[in-house]
């Protein structure tokens, strides 16, 4: 039986050795929070500055937060026991969906597991192998898997090269017209999808949510943004991108409650027919147990708290902007980044990860991100912020990333 899977997975494992490829878990002992203790390659902890997680608002352990959850699951119990169309949907998940409508200024929203089965249930519903979508080169996995699932006709556009989408737009509905249509209406009507993420996980850059606005108008496309990065982060109480450029919101707008609003799940938000259909339509919705209801309270808690603490979303711009500005001084070429999202582009797979273990050494938590996550020789240790960081410590960790990207060759 060894044999055998040797067949599936030795040659794969051994090439990501040999590549700088191979991944490994880091083991945590204390809760996501600015400052965290890791269990190190000796067995002894060590207290690390985190630079590295998406609970961008630091809300994971907040006090009241925490307490909150745990009365939900006094009350509700640890788990949901159905899925929602049968026996799992309780108040906790209607109140929670109620919130994101109202946080996200749309009409309603329904919730799914995670983000990954948002998008994936999204894509796959709206599309078909008759439709086109649109997709940024650089768009997260779960969009590139459910355009996969949905067996439509993908055209990747340059990344946020919208001279690039017009032109895939173009020869699309030119390929749809010499297309021999077949009976259905669906198939003989032209139905593309534009999908892009809002903020790009491994840049921090955005998009240009006004020119796919228009773009998608005037081409007669459906639009939907994955804001996974960008709820809780983006505009001036964290809404998203919407809220940041000051413009309407996409057709659809997909999220997550698993990064700045600290808690587990996704959702898409947008008119009543939307969620309607989705809810009769997106399979990782329909055929899968309910988040507990517990997490359900806990994600509305999280973003009544978001929705009361604007202050938190003006702290992380401004340590974003302050842990840019450190950088530049200290010689570390960076942009300054609109997100919370800081990357630090090594090139080569084997010195990213020689930096990313001297910065460990030294208390700072920034793991090196390698292919397939970002193209070959595009390695990069990608900084993430909290609202919570002090100047204090991203100005030492300034001063240490700096030598350590001179010493480490």
């Amino acid at each position: 039986m060894s044999r055998i899977l040797d067949i599936f997975t030795k040659d794969a494992l051994e090439t990501a050795r040999a590549n700088n490829t191979y991944r490994t878990m880091r083991l945590m002992e204390t809760p996501e929070s600015s400052c965290v203790k890791i269990r190190m390659p000796d067995g002894d902890s060590q207290e690390q500055i985190l630079l590295a997680s998406n609970s961008y608002l630091d809300l994971a352990n907040v006090d009241e937060l925490k307490q909150a959850m745990a009365q939900a699951v006094l009350e509700w119990g640890t788990g949901s026991g159905g899925a929602r169309l049968t026996t799992g949907n309780k108040s906790p998940h209607q109140e929670l969906e109620e919130f994101i409508a109202k946080f996200k200024g749309e009409e309603s929203a329904i919730t799914f597991n995670t983000g990954y089965m948002a998008n994936v249930g999204t894509i796959s519903a709206l599309c078909g192998k008759n439709d086109f979508i649109f997709s940024d080169e650089l768009n997260h996995a779960s969009i590139i898997d459910g355009i996969r699932l949905s067996r439509a006709k993908c055209f990747v556009y340059k990344h946020n090269d919208m001279a690039d989408l017009e032109r895939v737009i173009s020869t699309a509905k030119a390929e749809f017209s010499t297309r021999e249509k077949p009976a259905e209406q669906d198939a003989r009507t032209f139905r593309g999808l534009i999908v892009t993420d809002a903020v790009f996980s491994m840049d921090g850059d955005l998009a240009n949510l006004p020119e796919l606005l228009r773009i998608a108008h005037e081409s007669e496309c459906l639009l939907m943004i994955d804001e996974a990065h960008a709820t809780g982060v983006l505009g001036k109480t964290g809404r998203g991108l919407a809220e940041h450029y000051g413009c309407a919101h996409a057709d659809v707008t997909v999220g997550t409650l698993s990064k700045a609003v600290a808690a587990e799940g996704g959702f898409v938000a947008g008119k009543q027919q939307l969620i309607d259909f989705l809810r009769n339509k997106a399979r990782s919705f329909i055929f899968t147990t309910a988040m507990a209801p517990a997490v359900a309270a806990a994600a509305r808690n999280n973003l009544r708290y978001i929705d009361a603490h604007p202050e938190r979303v003006q702290n992380l711009r401004d340590n974003v902007k302050f842990f840019c500005d450190a950088l530049l001084h200290e010689g570390v070429n960076v942009e300054q980044s609109p997100s919370a999202i800081v990357p630090i582009v090594i090139g080569d797979e084997a010195r990213a990860l020689k930096i990313s273990a001297a910065l460990q050494d030294a208390g700072i938590l920034i793991p090196a991100i390698r292919y397939p996550t970002v193209a070959k020789g595009q390695a990069r240790l990608r900084a993430s912020l909290m609202a919570t960081h002090t100047h204090e410590q991203l100005q030492a960790a300034a001063t240490v990333i700096a030598q350590a990207v001179k010493e480490c060759v």
